[in-house]
């Protein structure tokens, strides 16, 4: 039968704490003949077996928590696997191009570094990147892969997937906190976005992030509503709409740094250099 951790730091502990208290007494009692002396030794053998016991506590804890804490990151490479894959039928069912998903989460990840992102949050921004359109399942083919412009009515049933795929992370523990992207993704920085028209820095960090990124793949690669851009064209795009549909720090950011987040997005990088 296996132990769980908190009774075998427990049993550890009362186990030390015995062995300490009747041994150390016999000792002392043995070669200390004079009272005072006796007295004195017992306060400094209190002090020791606090200090060695909190040493002790300490290091059985911290030794769980780092095998708790390989166990978590196990649980989240697994839940990554399982999410890529559904990501990968959802590309192939809304006809992107290559891994238009996991090229835009490896470009978020390196712009979101680049503007200071750190920690779960910047764990909450793969997630999120990965699953920015996780809405668009509920949309049917007619709209999702109409090979031209859609009408208002279209239109708005496209507009709903922010909205969906926002309902639907809510209802997954783990994916609670990387809602910002899939539900902010289309707000504009002027404020004249969807779903909920914010403005400026009311917008998620994250969520502005992703945008210079999605708009940078949405014209560089080619959609069933059009073809790809001249790269040139694209980044004239991208000056023009800094503070109007972007945020400009981040597009200046994104420029500043094009090279490599390109690379980035065409070369897998190990998770810990996406994550560092």
């Amino acid at each position: 039968m296996r132990i769980k951790p908190q009774l075998r730091i427990a049993l550890i502990y009362v186990i030390v704490s015995v062995l300490w208290i009747w041994l150390s007494d016999r000792i002392l009692v043995g070669i200390l003949h004079d009272e005072q002396a006796l007295y004195l030794a017992m306060i400094v053998k209190g002090w020791i077996f606090v200090i060695c016991t909190g040493v002790l506590i300490y290091w059985l804890v911290a030794r769980d928590l780092k095998r708790m804490d390989r166990v978590n990151e196990r649980l989240r490479d697994g839940h990554l696997q399982t999410l890529r894959v559904l990501v990968s039928a959802m590309d192939i069912r809304h006809k992107e191009t290559g891994d238009h998903s996991e090229r835009v989460m490896r470009m978020a990840t390196g712009l979101a570094r680049l503007a200071g992102m750190r920690g779960q949050a910047l764990r909450n921004l793969r997630f999120g990147a990965l699953l920015h359109d996780i809405g668009k399942l509920a949309l049917p083919d007619s709209v999702l892969i109409k090979p031209g412009p859609l009408d208002p009515e279209e239109m708005s049933i496209m507009r709903t997937h922010t909205r969906v795929g926002h309902d639907m992370l809510r209802q997954i523990e783990f994916l609670r906190d990387a809602t910002d992207i899939p539900f902010s993704h289309h707000e504009r920085w002027d404020g004249n976005g969807y779903p909920r028209g914010l403005r400026g820095e009311m917008i998620p960090l994250a969520a502005r992030v992703f945008s210079v990124v999605d708009v940078w793949d949405a014209l560089s690669h080619p959609r069933v509503y059009k073809p790809a851009w001249p790269q040139d064209e694209v980044l004239d795009y991208l000056h023009k709409v800094a503070g109007s549909q972007l945020d400009p720090q981040l597009v200046k950011l994104f420029l500043a740094n094009y090279d490599e987040l390109v690379a980035l997005g065409e070369n897998e990088e190990p998770e810990a250099v996406l994550l560092r």
